[in-house]
């Protein structure tokens, strides 16, 4: 669902001349610092990148399923970390406000966030609770006009920036399962909270991550999500169907730098008094990569507007993480095979990408789950 073409376009265009002359520059500058400059911040304020998701009404773009993935085709072509940043934000971290928050939570926290002012993060992954995320132990006890917090979360992306958390905790000890979850907005400057240590991750640096402990933490009632307790685990999975439709937008944007990249390479390349893109063999990696690219953009698009039509995407949503997440590895590994040594050696950028790619098999749900989301609900239809 594209709702006015024209301005699409303007946006799109916008975002890719960003990519090109404010990311893609300092791809180099991110990797060996671990930070993304303030400017490049700013300058993803000033395009409302921080808002793509959250209504016009709160200050936000309000984009569509559609639009939101086509903008993740293009900012994508760039380093992961850089959307990474907004990614929470526009995500997992707003979306359960946007979807089930009550008015006046909308009203509080919705453009703050739009503006970039505030980077929310998303707290539901335990030392001890991972995939099985209705086992976590992160408990929310009531008292009087205030729930006292406390527990322990992992690998928080967007933790050390955060201003606000969207939190996962447990309301009823009695229920250990989804239904004595609830949802929780939580000014992450609150007394007792504690950062642990930024993660040291195999790729993806300027993406930082790191555990969360809450001691004692009094969060008001009124930041109940919804102001109804026992609905934090449902609104988690709707969170969760959509941002996996828009990770597959991010793995497709990511394969098309790859692959254009190592097309490049290959044209240019000379071996046996040739360009090495005239070797067949080299030529079926291309191939493979080309062809499952143009099948998980396909299936991203279909799965969007399918959403944008108010139609149950989980299966959907599931399949697009799920085959998107391992084409882009499969590209990544194909590019440094192209590369050869070249692809080994940090000069091309190329096993940057290899590795911070790794990373989409398993955040928002692992392959593995997907699978299992998919199956279980291919019985629930045929039942």
């Amino acid at each position: 669902m594209i709702r006015d073409p024209e301005v699409m376009t303007g946006l799109l265009d916008s975002v890719r001349r960003f990519v090109r002359e404010k990311l893609v520059p300092a791809e180099d500058v991110v990797a060996e610092s671990d930070e993304i400059p303030a400017a490049i911040v700013q300058g993803l304020r000033e395009m409302g990148l921080f808002g793509l998701t959250i209504p016009e009404g709160f200050g936000g773009l309000g984009l569509t399923m559609e639009e939101e993935a086509l903008v993740m085709f293009e900012l994508c072509q760039t380093s992961p970390a850089f959307r990474s940043l907004i990614g929470t934000t526009v995500g997992i971290g707003s979306q359960g406000i946007v979807m089930d928050g009550t008015p006046a939570q909308k009203e509080r926290w919705l453009p703050r966030l739009a503006s970039g002012e505030l980077i929310a993060s998303f707290a539901l992954t335990e030392p001890e609770s991972g995939s099985d995320a209705a086992s976590l132990r992160t408990s929310a006890r009531r008292e009087g006009d205030h729930y006292v917090v406390n527990g322990s979360k992992r690998f928080i992306t967007n933790a050390p920036q955060a201003g606000v958390f969207t939190l996962m905790a447990r309301t009823d000890p009695e229920d250990k399962r989804a239904g004595g979850i609830s949802a929780f907005i939580v000014d992450a400057h609150s007394p007792g909270i504690t950062l642990g240590k930024r993660d040291r991750k195999m790729g993806q640096k300027g993406a930082h991550t790191c555990d969360v402990t809450f001691d004692d933490v009094r969060v008001p009632a009124e930041n109940l999500i919804g102001g109804i307790e026992g609905r934090g685990f449902k609104t988690a999975m709707k969170v969760l169907d959509k941002g996996r439709i828009h990770i597959a937008a991010v793995c497709v944007g990511v394969a098309e730098r790859l692959l254009r990249d190592t097309l490049r390479y290959a044209m240019e390349r000379r071996q046996f008094g040739q360009a090495i893109a005239e070797f067949q063999l080299v030529q079926a990696m291309l191939a493979d990569s080309r062809t499952e690219l143009y099948a998980a953009r396909s299936m991203v698009l279909d799965a969007a507007r399918r959403r944008d039509a108010g139609d149950d995407v989980s299966i959907e949503a599931a399949c697009c993480k799920y085959y998107a997440s391992e084409m882009v590895g499969r590209v990544a590994d194909r590019a440094v095979q192209v590369h050869g040594g070249a692809g080994y050696v940090a000069d091309h950028g190329i096993e940057r990408f290899y590795r911070d790619v790794r990373l989409f098999r398993i955040y928002e749900g692992t392959s593995q789950i997907q699978q299992v989301v998919i199956a279980r609900g291919m019985v629930k239809e045929a039942s």
